[in-house]
């Protein structure tokens, strides 16, 4: 039985995802997008979102179901599944899932980011009511509210900061006697009227009735219990990228650490053809309208990507017969090399591709290339022989068949 051949996969139906999703389709591409659980991703955690450009208020379900509708409207095809991991074989991208196995002529990863969370009782319960992971999405419902952070790393602290432009006051609850956030941050946090710092102390647990009211506290070194009134808690004690799936860290694409996607500016990973969009990746700010943006650019890239590996295999596989030298664009020997063959076919009407082996790495592989530079004669799409060639004289020799 083949295996299931697609040009676009991409992993994760957020905001990075779909939106990935929708450019893609739009680009001619035959996309499939494999999600897992309600569509959307973490933005179905966040009760009302006030800062996606153009839509003053809106739930977060409810952004989310439009993402999915729009992506609908373009035909992309939705898998529910749990992918298992992502292999490369022969120089092909192969998609591992609870469903079966697909190859993939490019892959964009856009399953996200979790909050790491406390764990305590009423955590899950009152999320989207009173307990939240992101000031910057909910701080402005809490205007002239009493708050508690919970954290005491740089993202807690310097979260508190935001928060004390809404906030009348921010207690900032860390389990140790001092912060881990930099000194900076520290000072400037301490020195601020509305933040109280409560130190050696862990929730508990947090309650309410329809939303939170008040936090359950144990002081870790005396024991003491203590209640503390507050209409929110925002909890900074970490965010994971959701990349199990990818195995032991680094070990198909270089993480940074934390285990975050390395990427450039056009979203391409360390394997090529393979782009990353939205909360995994290494970046600086982590809202829906990142992770749009980072979706929109992945699936653009992998556009491109995808017609380049198309028109390098109708250059070697369509013609009756034609010679392909592999060169690399960064080695200036190859670069000479390229110009001196790229002369000579030209003067000889021989039929030569000169093809990128740095940019096209995937059919390097695929044809065994060992060495570069490297000549291969293709006849009727079939390899007939290979050679790596050093200089002009070794490459006119093999294409004179000597």
């Amino acid at each position: 039985m083949s295996m299931e051949k697609r040009e676009l996969v991409i992993i994760g139906a957020g905001p990075a995802g779909l939106t990935a999703a929708i450019y893609g389709r739009r680009a001619g591409l035959d996309v499939l997008l494999l999600e897992k659980g309600l569509p959307g991703g973490q933005i179905n955690i966040t009760d009302e979102i006030e800062n996606w450009p153009g839509v003053i208020h809106s739930s977060g379900a409810e952004l989310g179901q439009s993402f999915r509708k729009h992506a609908e409207h373009f035909k992309t095809e939705f898998r529910d599944c749990t992918v298992k991991g992502i292999e490369i074989r022969n120089g092909s991208k192969v998609v591992v899932t609870d469903k079966g196995e697909v190859e993939a002529e490019a892959i964009i990863l856009a399953t996200g980011a979790a909050f790491v969370k406390l764990g305590c009782k009423g955590e899950a319960e009152f999320t989207g009511a009173g307990v939240s992971y992101c000031a910057v999405c909910d701080a402005a419902f809490f205007e002239d509210e009493v708050v508690a952070v919970v954290g005491g790393g740089n993202v807690a602290v310097e979260e508190a900061g935001y928060l004390t432009r809404f906030a009348s006051k921010v207690y900032l609850i860390h389990r140790r006697d001092v912060f881990r956030a930099d000194r900076h941050a520290i000072e400037q946090a301490l020195a601020n009227p509305k933040i109280e710092p409560i130190y050696n102390t862990v929730v508990e647990s947090i309650e309410g009735a329809d939303l939170v009211e008040k936090l359950m506290l144990k002081n870790v070194k005396t024991g003491e219990k203590s209640e503390l009134p507050v209409a929110g808690v925002f909890i900074f004690i970490g965010t994971e990228p959701i990349v199990d799936f990818l195995g032991e860290p680094g070990s198909l694409i270089k993480q940074t650490r934390g285990n975050w996607i390395e990427t450039n500016e056009k979203m391409e990973t360390s394997v090529e053809g393979i782009f990353a969009a939205g909360d995994l990746r290494d970046k600086p700010l982590r809202q829906v309208v990142t992770a749009a943006g980072d979706g929109a650019v992945a699936a653009m890239s992998a556009y491109s990507y995808i017609t380049e590996q198309l028109h390098i295999e109708s250059m070697l596989y369509q013609p009756e017969h034609v010679f392909a030298l592999f060169s690399s664009s960064i080695d200036q020997e190859h670069m000479r090399l390229q110009a001196q063959a790229e002369q000579f076919a030209a003067d000889n009407g021989v039929d030569l591709s000169l093809i990128c082996a740095y940019k096209n790495k995937r059919i390097v592989e695929k044809l065994g290339l060992a060495a570069l530079p490297a000549v291969v004669e293709f006849k009727k799409g079939e390899i007939v022989r290979q050679s790596q060639v050093a200089s002009l004289a070794q490459l006119e020799e093999f294409i004179k068949g000597k």
